[in-house]
């Protein structure tokens, strides 16, 4: 059976946003963080939280970025990636924080794409999302060392760019991105108004 942890990536500082902890912005009824919870329920779930651990609900386990030069999403998994190195796992499943729109089928459709490729990453068209992404763990074992003496890719595009990574588009399955995220007020506002269109209310 294959086992799957996920890593929500919460370690931005909302700069866009007046430098607010994107993760607890309420959306709706949900902050941002519950609804990632949802998405990733029935997995292993860490959070990556950057350099400072913050209160969340339930029993989240946090995970910090590794004391290196790197931050953002590709720090989240490095220190993902090194939290579960000694586990059983096999996949890691990767989500932006920020992402209230994330399809419940994502991860299902990655694996069918898993057989000819170390990862698949999250696309809407033309447009990439490399921090919505299913990992191989086997092809990241080496990202934690690669991070400390600085010969890591410096983004997440770029790791999944260097392994090959294959793309799910999601523009064939549906008339808007799924994997729009929040990064300023007007983001919130249009997400907030596609979320009431998608729940009825």
């Amino acid at each position: 059976m294959t086992r799957i942890a996920a890593v929500i990536l919460a370690g931005g500082r909302g700069e866009r946003l007046g430098g607010v902890n994107k993760a607890l912005l309420a959306l709706g009824d949900r902050t941002l963080l519950d609804r990632a919870i949802a998405v990733t329920r029935g997995y292993k779930t860490l959070l990556a939280v950057g350099s400072a651990r913050f209160e969340t609900p339930g029993d989240l386990e946090q995970v910090l970025d590794l004391d290196t030069g790197y931050a953002g999403p590709l720090a989240g998994v490095a220190a993902a990636v090194q939290h579960l190195a000694d586990s059983a796992i096999d996949l890691l499943f990767s989500l932006a924080v920020d992402t209230p729109l994330f399809p419940a089928d994502f991860v299902s459709r990655a694996r069918d794409l898993l057989h000819a490729s170390p990862a698949v990453l999250a696309a809407y068209g033309e447009q990439d999302y490399p921090t919505n992404a299913v990992w191989r763990l086997s092809a990241l074992s080496g990202l934690p060392d690669a991070v400390r003496n600085g010969t890591a890719p410096r983004s997440l595009k770029r790791l999944a760019l260097g392994l090959g990574a294959a793309r799910l588009d999601y523009a064939p399955l549906t008339d808007s991105d799924p994997f729009r995220n929040a990064n300023t007020p007007e983001d919130l506002a249009f997400l907030g108004r596609a979320l009431e269109r998608r729940d009825g209310g």
